[in-house]
């Protein structure tokens, strides 16, 4: 069951807090920060959708009834997805610090941390968000 509120409002919410964290740690201007803005939105969804459907994914594919140490565990698929968008984050910043950046590494890891946390933790908190949104941004 794919949960659209949470890929949705989660993706929107972490995405712009990717994009203002990574534009508190560089200096961006103008069309970069749109253009980052869009690509931190757009690849939060994407992760969120897998992260939510992880379960479903392991059903499908019959991988949670094999019990394959760590292929079918779905906390294993969660967390790699975590750190697959923490090191996304990383390389979007140094991709930009040779351009644009204001200092030294880029982006702060406690920032891509806190994101990837929240991104993998999202199915656990989720429920307790939900009944918290105004009646416009429940589809």
């Amino acid at each position: 069951m794919v949960v659209w509120n949470a890929i949705v409002v989660l993706g929107v919410v972490l995405g712009l807090y990717e994009l203002f964290a990574i534009h508190s740690d560089l200096n961006f201007r103008g069309s970069h920060w749109i253009g980052h803005g869009v690509h931190s939105v757009v690849l939060m969804m994407i992760g969120l959708f897998a992260v939510f459907n992880w379960p479903l994914f392991l059903d499908v594919t019959t991988l949670a009834a094999r019990n394959v140490p760590f292929l079918s565990d779905v906390w294993i698929g969660r967390i790699a997805i975590g750190l697959i968008l923490n090191l996304k984050m990383h390389a979007v910043s140094k991709v930009v610090h040779g351009q644009l950046a204001a200092r030294g590494m880029a982006e702060h890891w406690t920032h891509t941390l806190l994101i990837s946390v929240l991104v993998v933790t999202a199915p656990l908190y989720w429920p307790f968000v939900e009944p918290a949104l105004p009646a416009w941004l429940i589809f």
